[in-house]
């Protein structure tokens, strides 16, 4: 029995699913910023060069699996599947995720040992604006079946979704290009990082789902609080590189206050607007859902005890363990004002 009988791989042999793996294998160690950022070369691989896919089969692969839970790289399996079956998956799942993973981890444990490292900051801060690129390019792949009918896109993306991308845009190149470059204050820069990290995010995860409208105001309000939790959330990450920040001339708040006011600071900018949010929800109805919230709020204030006791050695322990129970409370909200409302969170 052919392989193409065994695993149903559309026709596929195991001449094609070894090119599958390598091309794969390839992009893996170019997919600065993610996966998501090497679908142009998918597209021109699958659909260009092979023929397996079409355009319009590449971004509604792409569209699945992002709006579908789960890791964002699931695209790729996606893609996998649609050009051969479950051998597919394997070889385009394999190939992503196999070198990049490997270079991952020997770049992390450099990386770790250098963090306060100028030349180190330099090169990770030069690679943002070579994402911001992949990332454009991606977008222009992505709108190749509906490019010839601006009305088209017009309507997926309707005026909330162009108005977010746009103040997303504006607050990138504020937070690191000069001559504002807000990255340089702890205060400012994390402001715009928490605004578009989860603000920008909620908004436009809203007005998708209500067809373009504008999210009504407790929706507006939920996004804000958040917003301002994810200062703290940013603050965290100032704690890997403290000497390189105070080396650059970079305000970030471990420097400008010390580790423990920093780290005092964080957890209050990260638990008092949950608390409020609590409130919101007490007040709306939505009882259930605030007792969600505060339940998980508890968990993070026992985790930010023991990130206190030493904040500088536990921040990276806080932001890989603690920072998942404020997402999971963010959700709760949205259920929760969708159950009170109808509007979609």
């Amino acid at each position: 029995m052919s392989i193409a009988a065994l695993l149903g791989t559309h026709g596929l042999g195991w001449d094609d699913l070894l090119a599958l793996w390598l091309h794969f294998s390839v992009l893996s160690l170019l997919a600065v910023g993610g996966a998501i950022t090497t679908a142009p070369d998918m597209q021109r691989y699958l659909v260009g060069e092979q023929g397996w896919m079409d355009d319009a089969q590449f971004t509604a692969g792409v569209a699945i699996a992002q709006a579908a839970p789960g890791p964002n790289i699931l695209f790729v399996a996606v893609m996998g599947w649609h050009v051969a079956g479950v051998a597919g998956v394997l070889a385009t799942m394999l190939g992503i995720m196999g070198p990049s993973s490997l270079l991952a981890f020997a770049v992390g444990r450099y990386g770790r040992r250098r963090a306060d490292s100028i030349g180190l900051r330099a090169f990770t801060a030069g690679l943002t604006p070579l994402t911001l690129g992949l990332l454009l390019s991606t977008g222009w792949v992505l709108t190749a079946p509906t490019r010839h009918q601006p009305m088209a896109v017009a309507l997926v993306l309707g005026p909330v979704g162009f108005a977010a991308a746009a103040v997303g845009l504006l607050l990138a190149w504020a937070y690191s290009a000069p001559p504002m470059r807000l990255k340089r204050n702890g205060w400012w820069g994390n402001a715009a990082c928490g605004l578009s990290y989860e603000g920008l995010a909620w908004i436009t995860g809203a007005a998708v789902m209500a067809a373009g409208s504008w999210p009504g105001e407790r929706s507006m309000l939920l996004a804000l609080l958040y917003s301002v939790g994810a200062h703290g959330i940013m603050t965290l990450n100032d704690f890997k590189s403290i000497e390189g920040d105070r080396q650059m001339g970079i305000g970030s708040l471990p420097v400008r206050l010390g580790v423990n006011g920093a780290a005092r600071v964080a957890c209050l900018v990260m638990a008092a607007p949950q608390a409020v949010v609590v409130a919101l929800l007490l007040q709306w109805g939505a009882i259930g859902h605030a007792l969600g919230v505060a339940g998980l709020l508890m968990v993070q204030l026992g985790l930010m005890a023991r990130f206190l006791a030493a904040p500088r050695e536990r921040a990276t322990w806080y932001s890989a363990l603690g920072i998942n129970f404020f997402v999971i409370g963010m959700l709760v909200s949205a259920f929760a004002l969708r159950a009170t409302t109808g509007q979609p969170g």
